[in-house]
């Protein structure tokens, strides 16, 4: 099945950052397709369109595409609670999703614009629904769009979180096992560009998640996020204001039409999304030593000793 082509606009990104070749695309997809075929642990995609999304997430280096892949893999048996936790059939993974509270925008400020996400978890209740709930529903949603939009993998995206109103102990919750875990995922495991991330209206609080946060993450990644508090105008330089959500002042739909489009586009998935949760790696035959969760996530324990006052 050939993949989608892209844009002009997508096209010219493509080649200049991410080393595309169109006469080379074919090879690189067949190269990758036989080796997880000589992979005796490795239980994988290997349709096209999710090959060349890895390929164009490594910059098309091929041995990068293959870690990454394998380490993708890995994390569906070693941590499958970020996969499996929540089903998208679920009635509590659909008031989630109702609820507004973490979104992906579907207008682009441009052909070649970055996908946002946006986020105000202020709008669920802390008490009732928990961080693994809500990463169960954000990564159903990327994970559509690592298939089904080349903005997203090629453009790249941005996250927007609105902290007001957010009690800070909804983050109490969170091991640095549970930190640890998505934070590879997201940052080594996913073929995704990660453009940056903002942060309005924190409060009392923030530094010190924000603080924790950080300790998790690269130097790369670190120097992509930035806290704008009220002045909306310094976001607004990164993301354009006409894409955020009526709500914030744009015109990229009123929040309950961007659920509705989710709740449709993740209906014109379920089946994909069905058949996606078998793929895995089995690490007992791994050639050589097996992957563990302890080796790659380390031991637990609790942010609950921090003083939110």
């Amino acid at each position: 099945m050939p993949i989608r082509p892209l844009c002009p606009e997508l096209a010219l990104i493509a080649e200049k950052e991410l080393n595309e070749d169109p006469k080379r695309i074919e090879s690189d997809i067949q190269h990758i397709r036989e080796w997880i075929s000589k992979q005796p642990h490795l239980h994988a995609r290997t349709d096209d369109q999710w090959i060349v999304t890895f390929l164009r997430g490594c910059k098309y280096s091929l041995e990068r595409t293959k870690e990454k892949i394998d380490l993708y893999y890995s994390m569906r048996s070693l941590a499958p609670e970020i996969f499996f936790h929540l089903k998208h059939t679920d009635p509590k993974f659909m008031e989630i999703l109702e609820s507004g509270a973490y979104l992906l925008l579907p207008k682009l400020a441009a052909p070649n614009g970055q996908r946002i996400f946006f986020a105000k978890p202020s709008l669920l209740d802390s008490e009732k629904y928990k961080m693994m709930d809500v990463f169960a529903v954000t990564n159903v949603m990327q994970r559509i769009m690592l298939i089904d939009d080349d903005n997203t993998v090629v453009a790249g995206s941005r996250s927007v979180m609105d902290m007001e109103g957010l009690n800070m102990s909804f983050f109490m919750q969170m091991t640095p096992s549970m930190m640890r875990k998505m934070t590879v995922y997201t940052q080594e495991a996913m073929p995704l560009r990660f453009k940056g991330g903002h942060y309005i209206n924190v409060g009392s609080g923030f530094e010190k998640i924000y603080g924790i946060m950080k300790s998790f993450l690269n130097e790369k990644i670190k120097s992509r996020l930035h806290v704008h508090n009220t002045n909306h105008e310094e976001l607004y330089k990164h993301v354009p204001k006409e894409i955020l959500p009526a709500e914030y002042g744009g015109n990229g739909g009123t929040t309950q039409e961007i659920v509705d489009y989710w709740k449709k586009k993740i209906q014109e998935y379920s089946a994909w999304l069905e058949e996606d949760m078998q793929y895995r790696t089995d690490e007992s035959k791994r050639p050589g030593k097996p992957r563990s969760a302890e080796e790659m996530f380390g031991t637990d324990g609790s942010f609950r000793q921090l003083d939110f006052d």
